[in-house]
C-alpha cells in the first residue's frame, strides 16, 4: 500500500506503476494478491495477467481525472489485452471509461475513474480484426432489412390472391413468419452493434430479442420444410388448413417463447450469465453456457430442412428414372438446381456454416473462409 502527499499524485506498488493526472487530494493505492481468481470473470473469453488486483482512491472528487496503470507483461505480443475494473453494481468485469495500449513488455491501462482495476488478457489474436466483416454484415443487414421490408409490403396487397389454395396459403403464412422474425432479428442485431453504449438492462433485452426472434424464424423453416414433405408423400392426404396453423402456431411461437424463457430462468437460478457483454449469449465449453439453447434448436432445424431438402431432390429424381432421356435429365437436373439454390436460404441451411466455425481453429485459413461465407450468405438473407 502507498499514500501519496498532497502535492504527488504517482505510485508504485508490486512494481506496478500507479499515476493519477490530478494534485487535488491524497491518493490511496492498495494492491491485493490471490483476489482476482475468487471474482467471477465473464468477460469475453479472457484469463487473467496476474493475480493482482489493483484499489486506488482519491479523498476529493473530480470529474475531469484520469489515472494511469502501467503493468509488466510476460504475454506474447498477439494477445490482446484489456483493461477493466470491478462493476460492484453489475458484480463483473467492465472496460467502459478504460482503454489499455501495449509498450514494449509493459502494457499501459488509462481510466477516467477509480475503482478496483485488473488486467485481463483476451485468448483471440490481435491480427484478427473484423472490420471488413462488419462493413460487410451492416451493408448486408440494411439491404436485406429493405428487402424484408418491400417483401412484407407486396405480400399484404397481394395476399387475397396468392392464397386460394390450401398449399399456397401454407407456404405464404410460412414466408410472412419468416421474414417477420428475420426483420426483428436484423433490427435487434444492428441495435446492439455498440454494445458499450447499452446499459445492462437494454443488452439483456437485445440478446433475449435476437435468441427469440432467430429461434422463432427457424422454427417457422423448419414449418415450411416438414409441410413440403408431406405434400410430397403423402400426396392424397393433404394437411388441413386448421391443423397446420395449430401446429405450426405451437413451434413458431411458444417453442422458441419456451426456450428463451427457461433458458434464462436456468441461468439465473445456477447464477450463470445468460449473457455476454457483447449482448450475445454465452459459450463456455462443450454444452456448457446460453449458447447451447440457441445452438441445439438451430442445429436440429437444419438437420430436419436438410432431410427435407434431400427428399425433395429424390423425389424429382424418382419422376423421371423410367424414362431416362437426356432431355429429361437436363430437366431434371435444372430442377434440383433450383430446388437447391432456392431452398438453401429458405430452409436456413447456410446456417450451418455457424457450425463449422465452432470445430475450426481460428488460427486456420479455412475458419477465415468459413467465416466470411458465413457472413456474406447470412447477412444478405432475404427469403
Amino acid at each position: 500500500m502507498c499514500q501519496d502527499p498532497p502535492k504527488r499524485s504517482d505510485c508504485n506498488v508490486f512494481n506496478i506503476s500507479v499515476t493519477l493526472n490530478t494534485f487535488d487530494g491524497k491518493m490511496k493505492t492498495v494492491a491485493v494478491k490471490n483476489l482476482t481468481d475468487k471474482l467471477n470473470n465473464n468477460f469475453h473469453t479472457t484469463e487473467h495477467l496476474n493475480n493482482l488486483l489493483v484499489i486506488a482512491t482519491l479523498e476529493s472528487q473530480n470529474s475531469s481525472l484520469e489515472i494511469s496503470l502501467e503493468f509488466f507483461n510476460e504475454q506474447p505480443e498477439t494477445i490482446k489485452p484489456y483493461c477493466v475494473f470491478w462493476n460492484t453494481t453489475d458484480s463483473g468485469w467492465s472496460d467502459a471509461g478504460c482503454i489499455a495500449k501495449p509498450v514494449g513488455n509493459h502494457i499501459v491501462c488509462k481510466c477516467n475513474h477509480l475503482t478496483s482495476f485488473s488486467v485481463l488478457m483476451s485468448k483471440s489474436d490481435l491480427g484478427s480484426s473484423n472490420i471488413v466483416i462488419d462493413v460487410i454484415t451492416y451493408v448486408g443487414l440494411g439491404l436485406s432489412i429493405c428487402s424484408l421490408l418491400i417483401f412484407l409490403i407486396v405480400e399484404s396487397l397481394v395476399w387475397s390472391v396468392v392464397v386460394k389454395t390450401n398449399l399456397s396459403h401454407f407456404r405464404h403464412t410460412a414466408l410472412v413468419n419468416i421474414a417477420t422474425f428475420l426483420l426483428l432479428a436484423d433490427c435487434s442485431f444492428l441495435a446492439s452493434t455498440a454494445p458499450g453504449k447499452l446499459t445492462g438492462n437494454w443488452c439483456l433485452i437485445l440478446t433475449m430479442c435476437k435468441h427469440l426472434f432467430y429461434l422463432a424464424m427457424f422454427s417457422w423453416m423448419m414449418c415450411m420444410s416438414v409441410m413440403l414433405v408431406h405434400q410430397l408423400i403423402f400426396v392424397f392426404s393433404p394437411l388441413r388448413k386448421r391443423v397446420f396453423i395449430f401446429l405450426s402456431s405451437i413451434v413458431g411461437y411458444v417453442c422458441p417463447c419456451l426456450i428463451v424463457g427457461f433458458s434464462y430462468l436456468y441461468c439465473t437460478y445456477t447464477k450463470k450469465p445468460y449473457h455476454t457483454d457483447k449482448c450475445w449469449l454465452v459459450f463456455e465449453k462443450l454444452l456448457e453456457g446460453s449458447l447451447h439453447a440457441f445452438l441445439i434448436p438451430v442445429g436440429t432445424v437444419i438437420f430436419t430442412n436438410v432431410f427435407s431438402m434431400v427428399v425433395v431432390i429424390v423425389t424429382l429424381l424418382k419422376s423421371t428414372a423410367p424414362d431416362g432421356r437426356k432431355a429429361d435429365e437436363k430437366e431434371t437436373a435444372k430442377s434440383i438446381i433450383k430446388v437447391v439454390v432456392f431452398l438453401t436460404p429458405v430452409f436456413g441451411v447456410t446456417w450451418g456454416i455457424g457450425f463449422i466455425l465452432l470445430m475450426l481453429n481460428e488460427d486456420d485459413t479455412m475458419y477465415t473462409v468459413a467465416n466470411y461465407s458465413f457472413v456474406i450468405l447470412n447477412s444478405f438473407q432475404v427469403n
